[in-house]
């Protein structure tokens, strides 16, 4: 027999509330101001490492920074400011945005350029792990899904527009105009922000015991182990994407602008496709995601020299990826909607535990296996995380629908 949670202060707030639809599309626009920058140096690794003298693979660290700091600050944010205003909470991550966009544009090596990206991850970190909570507050609960899809419009937008406007913008103004852009996105955002978001006092919030609480719920670990095998497998070669596209099917700078948004344009369509899906079954949300970036990737390993083959590969990898986040989104909802706060961020940690591991061994696999190798790991570990939400998560996803 299975007892659902007493309501939490969150569930009951959010009950209650009338919808807040500015201060959600507020976040909305936040959370495009930050992906947009945690995904600028995967269009720009090569004018960054011929400007800085540095390998390509070294450059690819600065994705590993951001997911570093970014897995370690998501829950120390969120237990750090438990007291404080969500409201000020934000304002502070947006900030750090900024500050961490300028540090990058005005890098004159390798360790302004970490230290930037480390910022970064701080902001990244905290906003992710607050974001689920932050949307149950601002809006009743049957309208949550409703919420969530705005918010996750900020990361399919960004998908669309970082990687293909960042080489083009890297190619015609240089590499550190792209990211004092970014810098002058997350000012926006600040100003929305600051205008648009209404008192959201503290409640309490996240601590360790309820995050080691919330861990302990099969559905949450099972979710959580498909997340890492599935994201890490993405981001060792997403980090690689364009000195891939350059030298394998060998595109230049307006074909790789046009394969980019190809991707960015697939992940926009993929948001709402696995919005659909996660309504009706979240488990295969996630395995339908997994197992066409894992096809996706597969094929850019073994036929990836063919450049139509590329093109079409990576469109539908960014489709494939599109699905993946809101289907996560919508499983942890399900499964702990009672204790938002420290869900959203074990599920950051994760998240951010995936892409640096994924850069890592990228970054690896490239130096000793080449280009090809690296697509190759990212279609067996997507494959397992399919494999894994598809058995071991049916019985626990039905136990939580």
């Amino acid at each position: 027999m299975n007892v659902k949670p007493e309501a939490s202060a969150f569930e009951v707030e959010s009950r209650t509330r009338d919808a807040h639809w500015p201060g959600v599309v507020s976040l909305g626009l936040g959370v495009f101001g930050l992906v947009t920058a945690e995904f600028l140096p995967a269009s720009l690794l090569t004018p960054i490492s011929h400007d800085l003298g540095i390998s390509i693979g070294a450059a690819g660290q600065s994705v590993t920074m951001t997911a570093v700091i970014g897995a370690i600050a998501g829950p120390a944010v969120v237990i750090a400011t438990s007291r404080l205003d969500r409201r000020l909470t934000l304002w502070g991550l947006t900030t750090l945005l900024i500050i961490s966009s300028f540090l990058a544009a005005v890098a004159g090596g390798l360790a302004t350029l970490l230290v930037a990206r480390a910022v970064l991850g701080i902001a990244l970190g905290g906003f992710w792990a607050m974001s689920l909570a932050l949307a149950m507050r601002l809006v009743p609960e049957e309208l949550m899904p409703r919420a969530m899809a705005v918010i996750m419009t900020g990361v399919s937008v960004a998908t669309v527009c970082a990687a293909p406007v960042g080489a083009w913008v890297g190619e015609t103004l240089g590499w550190r105009a792209a990211f004092l852009i970014a810098a002058t996105v997350g000012a926006i955002a600040l100003a929305v922000q600051v205008f648009a978001l209404p008192p959201m006092p503290s409640m309490g919030g996240a601590g360790l015991g309820t995050i080691a609480g919330v861990l302990r719920r099969p559905a949450i670990r099972i979710g959580l182990a498909t997340i890492l095998l599935v994201v890490s497998g993405h981001f060792a070669g997403f980090t690689f994407i364009r000195p891939f596209l350059e030298t394998v099917p060998h595109f230049g700078v307006q074909g790789i602008s046009g394969v980019l948004l190809a991707f960015g344009i697939g992940g926009f369509l993929g948001n709402f496709i696995g919005g659909y899906l996660a309504e009706r079954n979240t488990g295969r949300a996630i395995a339908f995601a997994a197992t066409g970036i894992a096809a996706t990737t597969l094929a850019l390993a073994i036929v990836g020299a063919h450049p139509t083959i590329a093109f079409i590969a990576t469109a539908l990898w960014g489709f494939a990826f599109g699905a993946l986040p809101v289907s996560v989104q919508s499983f942890v909802t399900q499964a702990a909607s009672d204790e938002a706060e420290s869900a959203g961020a074990l599920m950051l940690t994760t998240f951010q535990i995936a892409i640096s591991s994924g850069a890592a061994i990228g970054g690896l696999i490239v130096e000793t296996q080449g280009l090809e190798g690296v697509f190759g790991f990212a279609a067996i570990a997507a494959l397992c995380g399919s494999a894994l939400i598809g058995v071991l998560g049916r019985s626990t996803v039905r136990a939580i629908s």
